[in-house]
């Protein structure tokens, strides 16, 4: 091979949870290598097993896609699509160019760590892993002994501490692409829902991409940061970021968030310190599965193994479809069907009516936010479910049940979210919103509510529910399970 040829030999730019071009750590490595790039992205849906991208998953990914290829365009690069399972794919690329490197972001999912395994074996020219989709190397935040963080709490001090870097800048003008090579054609990976289309009206509520993600992060830090600790917890209105689909898929990144919120914030501000901290309980829930690769499978703590969960389908099928009954749950499930997302105060109560009022497995939970949650992440939602269900990291007490009502009362006050969700509950008081069982018949007849007819009467007595729980709870205690997992935090 002459000289001349040897230059033109490309380097392969891997996309995977990180779909833009500013802080991107293997897109800036690629372009320093001086070499022609080939942007690839892969559907592999074998390597994820079980936890190929969800229903929702799909539609953001396709029109974060559509995006990416278009930004990468005004740069002169053309984005590859293949499907398959990546070390053929991969494979398959690498002999077609003649590719010297493989420049990709790291991840901490079990089956991706396993696939970067493996395709270094295979392949006979370098993988590199870059940092992309955390803010710090989740082998390095170790506690004084050398030891993994269990809580968050120090793990979060640890974090502020040695403060992210800066973002790295997008890339400026043409960049050298490499000769094209066949690619899918996006719109035969069926990413998109067919009949029924249930994602109707998602394109009016959601802007997937680098563009999008921009626009949310500066509409959030004008408007919502400075009520954000006072107001985050409000379903009712708009007092949250929404920016979860968008960092779930790396269309920002985490450190961007994190200075870009420090600049436009004075650093002292609440709103800042609760933001900051729910930034890194997402970075602390990657933490987890990065040092306990069972975490969306098994309890965290073992003991938890033993939980006498109870099976009942109908049970599951009205939590899921928000038919239980309890208007501030049913208004959660709705939204996520309807949206694609639920408020976060929200997901801990329909959470906690499941595992605990309902005791059905918090997988089951999981996996249905798995398959209908735009911002579906394995770290985040497995660490999260499990913190509802007491076996996780820094749960405690474990036995805490959240009571739906006095939290509907608390946290959506005029029933704005509730009335938004549940409309045929629209016309009751508030006094009587988030448990229409207690009102007497005729304000239900005044407000056209029939329990049982155009309403569901509740599917668990709320007492009774919650007996039953911390029975379950009291039938498994013990304290080893407990003790070995602040041992591992000393």
């Amino acid at each position: 091979m002459n000289l001349a040829a040897e230059t033109d030999r490309p380097v392969i730019l891997w996309f995977r949870h990180d779909l833009r071009l500013a802080d991107q750590a293997a897109l800036s490595a690629a372009i320093a290598s001086g070499r022609p790039i080939l942007a690839l992205y892969v559907l592999d849906d074998v390597s994820p097993g079980t936890w190929r991208a969800g229903g929702a998953s799909r539609w953001w990914l396709h029109h974060s896609l559509l995006r990416l290829g278009t930004r990468l365009a005004r740069h002169g690069l053309t984005l590859v699509l293949r499907r398959g399972d990546a070390r053929a794919v991969l494979t398959s690329v690498v002999r077609e160019t003649g590719a010297v490197a493989i420049h990709a972001g790291g991840g901490v999912e079990p089956w991706l760590r396993a696939l970067d395994r493996d395709l270094s074996a295979i392949l006979d020219i370098p993988l590199h892993r870059h940092r992309t989709t955390t803010l710090f190397n989740p082998a390095r935040i170790l506690t004084a002994s050398g030891t993994p963080y269990g809580v968050y709490t120090p793990f979060a001090r640890a974090c502020f501490a040695a403060m992210p870097a800066p973002p790295l800048p997008a890339p400026e003008g043409r960049l050298r692409g490499a000769v094209p090579i066949v690619s899918d054609r996006l719109g035969d990976w069926a990413l998109l829902p067919q009949r029924p289309n249930w994602s109707a009206g998602w394109e009016r509520q959601w802007h997937p991409g680098e563009d999008g993600a921009a626009a949310a992060m500066a509409r959030f830090l004008a408007e919502g940061l400075g009520e954000y600790a006072a107001r985050r917890d409000l379903p009712g209105g708009a007092f949250t970021s929404r920016l979860s689909p968008h960092l779930h898929f790396g269309e920002i990144s985490a450190a961007t968030l994190w200075h870009a919120a420090g600049a436009a914030a004075d650093e002292a501000g609440q709103g800042l310190l609760t933001f900051r901290r729910e930034v890194l309980w997402r970075e602390f829930s990657h933490y987890l599965l990065y040092h306990h690769q069972s975490l969306p499978e098994a309890p965290l703590i073992a003991r938890f193994s033993a939980m006498p969960w109870r099976q009942d389908a109908a049970g599951l099928a009205a939590w899921q479809r928000g038919r239980t009954g309890v208007p501030i749950v049913d208004a959660g499930m709705r939204e996520l069907w309807t949206t694609g997302w639920m408020h976060n105060r929200v997901r801990m109560i329909v959470a906690s009516f499941l595992v605990k009022h309902l005791l059905l497995p918090w997988q089951e939970g999981e996996g249905w936010f798995w398959d209908t949650l735009l911002d579906a992440d394995l770290a985040a939602n497995a660490a999260s479910w499990q913190w509802v269900a007491g076996s996780g990291a820094d749960a405690a007490p474990y036995f805490r049940v959240f009571n739906p009502v006095l939290q509907g009362r608390k946290f959506d006050a005029d029933g704005a979210y509730v009335r938004r969700f549940v409309p045929e509950l629209a016309g009751l008081p508030d006094a009587y919103l988030h448990a229409p069982w207690e009102a007497p018949a005729a304000i239900l007849a005044s407000a056209g509510v029939r329990l049982g007819v155009t309403y569901p009467a509740p599917i668990v007595d709320l007492a009774e529910g919650r007996a039953r729980a911390l029975a379950a709870f009291a039938a498994i205690r013990g304290e080893a399970g407990e003790h070995a997992l602040q041992e591992a935090d000393a």
